[in-house]
């Protein structure tokens, strides 16, 4: 008898621990499937967000280590994914695209799936090679994955990976110049739009997604100095910034990510309704009361910090 209730005990645990945890029924939602950085002790998956239109999971918005995992216990499938879109291909918020992918084999998926990120240069290759030396059929990592992007198969859907930036016209004719604020891709459903933002020496990109009336925007890694990541969210709903160093930070640090204050004025200039602080690493975890000090300087509006798996209405 005490086997068997310690038995259904444990049971009933383990069904409450893995259960689906989806948003709620609002027409919009951005569900938070990795809030932390690259580091392991801060019990957080990577930065990966999920956009649920209508009640499916539409945009996936990177997919770092432990988000894939998150990305089954959202109760999303890849079958309603419209498209996936990186800021950028460090590791964070791209390690568990192969596991992702994996997983898809066994769903029912027939139609192509986009993945746009950025372009390349000496530090990262382009989103393209990135895919590529993944899943290509010959020279992949995973290679015995090739058939997602073989044209030669037919038995499973194909990965569409673009890259995005600034492009030539014809052959050896200089780049374009101007606002680095680019439309990417656009269905029934919704519109995404890309801009350049400055990360280091590592090329990166913020988004910001269109449905429903709702403004979304992910600022992913930046320090903040572009200036595009302001025009990017002028009038959000919804910004999703990360709050990856302390106000002070200086270095290799400050060079990469944007403190709280600058985090603050940005939301404040762009106007933006509502603020969640997002890939929190150990360098800010308990440090909650002085960041939001530091945002309030500027910013009025809705501030949350993010867990895995919170929601939030834009």
């Amino acid at each position: 008898m005490i086997s068997r209730l310690v038995f259904g005990v444990v049971g009933t645990l383990w069904l409450t621990a893995t259960a689906a945890q989806p948003c709620g029924t609002a027409p919009v939602q951005v569900q938070v499937l990795g809030s932390g950085g690259p580091e392991l002790a801060g019990k957080r998956a990577s930065s990966s967000y999920l956009v649920w239109i209508g009640g499916k999971p539409r945009v996936l918005v990177d997919i770092g280590g432990g988000a894939a995992l998150r990305f089954g216990e959202s109760g999303a499938t890849v079958s309603d994914l419209d498209v996936i879109l990186f800021t950028h291909l460090h590791v964070d918020h791209t390690a568990d695209l192969p596991a992702l992918i994996k997983s898809s084999f066994f769903e029912d998926r027939q139609r192509p799936l986009p993945i746009y990120g950025p372009g390349g240069n000496k530090f990262m290759p382009s989103t393209v090679s990135f895919v590529r030396s993944i899943f290509d059929s010959t020279r992949g990592a995973y290679r015995y994955l090739g058939d997602f992007l073989s044209p030669m198969t037919s038995n499973t859907y194909k990965l569409q990976p673009r890259d995005v930036g600034e492009v030539r016209d014809k052959i050896r004719v200089p780049r374009k110049t101007g606002d680095k604020i680019w439309p990417v891709f656009a269905n029934s459903r919704l519109k995404a739009t890309a801009a350049s933002v400055a990360h280091g020496s590592i090329p990166a990109l913020a988004w910001r997604i269109e449905t429903e009336g709702k403004r979304i925007v992910f600022s992913g890694d930046t320090n903040g100095d572009s200036g595009y990541l302001k025009q990017l969210a002028a009038e959000a709903d919804l910004l999703i910034a990360h709050n990856a160093v302390a106000e002070g930070a200086s270095g290799v640090e400050r060079n990469l990510h944007m403190p709280p204050s600058v985090i603050g004025r940005i939301a404040h200039e762009a106007h933006v309704k509502q603020l969640v602080l997002s890939h929190r690493m150990l360098r800010t975890l308990g440090h909650e009361s002085e960041t939001m000090d530091s945002v309030r300087k500027l910013y009025a509006g809705p501030v949350s910090f993010a867990d895995d798996l919170d929601c939030f209405t834009p």
